[in-house]
């Protein structure tokens, strides 16, 4: 049949009849959402059926490749769900580099397969093996940072960080502690390495670890390197603690004897604050470094740590340096063998909930610094020194108007350490300090109520020094904790506490300090541990005059909200080009902030991509750094929390 042309009036109708189905004047179109993809499966507390095996190559310095191997049992018909290991303990969030997991390659009995990210868990890869495979033979690639900003550095021409959850899958649908595994290594030529596994054999550089669960691998990462040393923290002790050092340099493994016994007395005084041990060995893992990124992370049986090159040889300076051992050692008891029962996960895939973060590493942070005091890692009056930097910290923390410290707790999620425009106004993961602060408050208050006869040492014996010799995990709550707290010296801890860390625009946490017998004072001399601090950071710390930090560059760092340099237009970000005429160094500037008390104000000239002006900062204050300075007739108690346990 022949086709005809529409004629005029047939158009019109069929163009009438198209504007009919449109949406009416004033609507619009309102789609409705695509279903989700079906959830993982969920993990169940049943032995896996088989042994996992993994081989990792780490000999690809130039580069800093890690090459993966694994082999991978299936069990029954079906799709399978590989997980990459992405909710990290220690970090609190989903944190992992999943974007350095690069060349995933699946095989079943000499077959390519093909797989699929989930397209919700991004972490999770779906396979379907033919029918009758045994195993899936899995290959990839971990591409560790070339450049700090690509990542933290974990390889170097000298040392290495193997963290295991960055080079391992595992099965979905089963607990990650009753999934065994197998793990292999070959290490550059010359190499050696401390890790809290127990090697089954080591050949020729390759170094095979006799099985543990998945759960376990992950708690048990590896220092290695081109210049290492071992050095045993407690000869003739029930369970061995080994300090692990891997240096860019041989020279700056050296210690002396004194230093030697120094970190031995972390171990003895750790043993008579807790009473127990929860573990069957311990490693440190100390790298002394400017190369390999900095990094203080627990694990129920190690600890990563990385220091300055001159943490030893510059002992003398190294002092802000020096808590950082006793605070992740010190998570072996808090964080690793107790911890927040919302914290606790089956698998590294399963969100975690930080809500107890203030007890996890608020108290961790107070006895950090106890011990290190305790122990001689810091003099007393380094300790009172870095207490009054935290003090006044708090003090001087305006976002505590509108933001309570539990919310704080969130932040490992919702910034993931990322740097801040404001820290001071926004916050970050303040219940670390400030949660050291609150308590001190409940050390030095069981003290005064009980007439000297209890202290937070009774609680962290009777809390975290249960059951020696368990290595599991003991979960809490909130009610535990204020329980506790109550078997002690009864009152309504939780009033007090939910004060301290639910409320926001409460008074600086201080209470501590003068129930300690010492109060907050600013002079205008900075104290050696302020000092050493500065050189650590590689900044000059102005915060308590105009409100700013400037890195030796001249940078910004941080400009303090409301103050006044924040006042005056400044901004992080901004580069400091000159102080009042006169090219800007640190002595320059200070010496310009005393003037001022004459002056009145300090003229800078900054720098914001390619814009220059000159700011004036209004200031008669001269300069001004936080101190303790006793209470006449007080009684000293942090004299007393400071001093050695015999």
């Amino acid at each position: 049949m022949k086709q005809r042309l529409a004629g005029p009036g047939a158009v019109l109708a069929l163009l009438l009849l198209a504007s009919s189905a449109l949406a009416a004047p004033g609507q619009r179109s309102e789609p409705q959402p695509e279903p989700l993809p079906p959830p993982l499966a969920a993990p169940r507390d049943e032995a896996f059926p088989g042994t996992l095996k993994l081989q990792v190559d780490a000999t690809d310095l130039e580069h800093r490749i890690f090459r993966v191997k694994q082999s991978i049992p299936i069990v029954g018909p079906g799709p399978v769900t590989l997980l990459y290991p992405r909710w990290l303990p220690g970090k609190h969030a989903p944190s992992a580099q999943v974007e350095h997991f690069t060349g995933l390659v699946i095989t079943a009995d000499g077959r390519k397969l093909a797989w699929q990210r989930d397209p919700v868990e991004i972490a999770a890869f779906h396979v379907d093996p033919p029918a009758g495979a045994r195993s899936l033979e899995v290959e990839f690639q971990f591409v560790s940072a070339n450049t700090t900003g690509q990542g933290r550095m974990v390889m170097t021409p000298a040392m290495m960080n193997v963290q295991w959850n960055s080079m391992a899958l595992y099965p979905a649908g089963w607990f990650t502690r009753r999934i065994p595994i197998e793990a292999s290594i070959r290490l550059p030529a010359g190499w050696s390495y401390g890790v809290a596994l127990d090697t089954a054999s080591n050949r020729d550089g390759l170094v095979t670890f006799k099985p543990v669960s998945f759960e376990t691998l992950v708690d048990s990462p590896m220092f290695a390197g081109r210049w290492y040393k071992r050095v045993d923290l407690d000869p003739g002790g029930r369970s061995p603690v080994i300090l692990n050092l891997v240096a860019d340099e041989p020279a700056s493994l050296e210690m002396t004897d004194e230093q030697l016994k120094i970190h031995r007395n972390l171990i003895v005084q750790a043993d008579r604050l807790y009473g127990a041990r929860h573990y069957e060995r311990y490693e440190f893992l100390l790298a002394l470094t400017d190369e390999m990124g900095g990094i203080g992370l627990e694990h129920h049986r190690s600890s990563e740590n990385a220091v300055s090159p001159s943490y030893f040889t510059g002992w003398d300076k190294s002092a802000p340096e020096r808590d950082l051992l006793p605070h992740e050692y010190t998570h072996s008891w808090n964080g690793k063998y107790r911890r927040p029962a919302d914290l606790w996960t089956p698998t590294f895939n399963t969100p975690m909930r930080d809500s107890l973060l203030w007890v996890y590493e608020g108290q961790t942070q107070y006895w950090g610094n106890v011990l290190a005091a305790r122990s001689g890692l810091v003099s007393r009056q380094d300790a009172l020194d870095a207490l009054a930097i935290t003090a006044a910290v708090y003090q001087n923390r305006i976002g505590r108007t509108w933001r309570s410290v539990a919310d704080t707790t969130n932040d490992p999620i919702i910034a993931q350490r990322r740097p801040l425009p404001w820290g001071s106004w926004q916050r970050s993961e303040d219940y670390y300090s400030e949660g050291q602060l609150v308590w001190l408050d409940v050390d030095t208050l069981l003290r005064e109520k009980s007439g000297g006869k209890v202290s937070l040492d009774d609680f962290a014996r009777s809390f975290f020094g249960l059951n020696d010799g368990d290595w599991g995990v003991l979960t809490y709550r909130f009610d535990d904790v204020v329980a506790a707290l109550n078997r002690l010296v009864p009152m309504d801890w939780s009033g007090f506490l939910r004060a301290r860390i639910e409320d926001a625009g409460t008074p600086p946490p201080l209470d501590g300090l003068a129930r300690g017998g010492w109060r907050l004072v600013y002079t205008d001399k900075a104290t050696a541990y302020f000092t050493a601090e500065e050189a650590d950071r590689k900044i000059t710390d102005l915060t308590y005059s105009l409100g700013l930090v400037i890195s030796r560059d001249g940078d910004l760092a941080n400009v303090l909200w409301d103050g006044p340099a924040f006042r005056a237009g400044l901004a992080t970000g901004n580069r400091l080009v000159a102080v009042n005429g006169r090219t800007w160094s640190a002595d320059v500037l200070k010496t310009a902030v005393t003037e001022a008390k004459t002056t009145g104000r300090v003229e800078l000239l900054v720098r914001s991509e390619d814009r220059f002006r000159t700011v004036s900062v209004p200031w008669t204050g001269g300069l001004r750094y936080p101190r303790l300075e006793r209470i006449p007739g007080a009684p000293d108690r942090l004299g007393d929390i400071f001093a050695p346990r015999p």
